[in-house]
């Protein structure tokens, strides 16, 4: 009976020193103690993901019409990708008032325009507002009068040689050849024009800021109650595509084009959007019976396609060891 009672509490005593000997080892191992010949290497911290941004890469389009084609341009490296056609050309339309009032307010230097056209810049931004947009037009020195030789007139002329378009050309409709409307413009120009807005090459070093501000606060749906015979609603398009992680980064400048054209009877739709990471064009010609939404839809599923990392992609977390032991 007492070896019995010995033994019992030798067992005992050995169970409890166990359970003292392991929480001891383990808060000298969690301390990063090491015993010699042993590694203690604290565990890395991980680098946080850079913010989603546009990048190159594949897009795809169930698009039916006449013609589709877009440029992505990394400001950072000045790379242009985009679809294979992004050197060919469509009507502007109204996506050219960005560069309309930037060519104005550059000739200005410090100077202040009258109250009266600084007005009607801003309305032929955030409004798309014609009327407006050709009167900065006439005081920036542009004309209606068909230009010689096949030749784009001079506000025309100015935004090839300032902002290295390679592409863009007077428009060749026959009884348009004035008007800025049907300037031709490839994709791969327009974000070398949304660079150059975005630069201060376009609009000088006093007014670029008030520019992009003005392109930021673009208002209006595609609904029929912002749709005015002379002006329109223009926010949509790129925007609606862009996640709120990159909206939420900085203002998004925009300055869309669209007109329904009886003389081929599309639409032409026109979607431009700059940062300062990156600037976006998409361009479309398609049926009228498809409506301005379907346009507008199909520049935000471009902006959608290339953002990286995609919303809800998994983050992948590198392994690595903590230590030898």
């Amino acid at each position: 009976m007492r070896s019995r009672v010995i033994m019992v509490f030798a067992v005992t005593t050995v169970l409890l020193g166990g359970a003292m000997l392991v929480p001891a080892a383990y808060a000298r191992l969690s301390s990063g103690e090491a015993k010699p010949g042993q590694e203690s290497v604290a565990a890395p911290t991980p680098e946080p993901p850079p913010p989603p941004t546009l990048a190159a890469g594949k897009v795809s389009v169930n698009f039916k019409g006449e013609y589709f084609s877009w440029a992505l341009m990394d400001r950072e490296s000045g790379e242009i990708s985009g679809s294979k056609n992004l050197a060919a050309t469509s009507s502007t339309e109204s996506m050219l008032k960005a560069w309309i009032v930037a060519d104005y307010l550059r000739q200005l230097g410090d100077e202040q325009p009258p109250a009266a056209v600084k007005k009607a810049a801003s309305l032929a931004i955030r409004d798309s507002d014609d009327d407006a947009a050709n009167l900065v037009y006439r005081h920036a020195g542009g004309s209606y009068a068909v230009p010689a030789g096949g030749q784009p007139g001079p506000v025309i002329k100015r935004a090839i040689s300032i902002c290295k378009l390679t592409d863009t050309k007077r428009g060749n409709v026959p009884g348009y050849e004035g008007w800025w409307s049907f300037t031709r413009m490839s994709p791969r120009d327009a974000v070398r024009l949304g660079d150059c807005i975005a630069d201060g090459r376009a609009a000088g070093p006093k007014w670029t800021e008030w520019l992009l501000t003005e392109m930021s606060k673009v208002r209006g749906s595609t609904a029929a109650k912002d749709q005015k015979p002379r002006s329109g609603g223009g926010k949509w398009g790129i925007i609606d595509g862009l996640p709120e992680s990159i909206i939420s980064q900085g203002p998004v400048s925009i300055k869309n084009g669209w007109t329904p054209l009886n003389y081929d009877g599309n639409w032409h739709v026109n979607c431009l959007a700059v940062t300062e990471k990156w600037s976006l064009a998409v361009m479309l010609r398609y049926p009228q019976s498809s409506g301005l939404d379907y346009g507008s839809d199909v520049c935000a599923s471009v902006a959608a396609q290339l953002v990286t990392p995609q919303p809800g992609a998994a983050l992948k977390v590198p392994q690595q060891p903590i230590g030898k032991l």
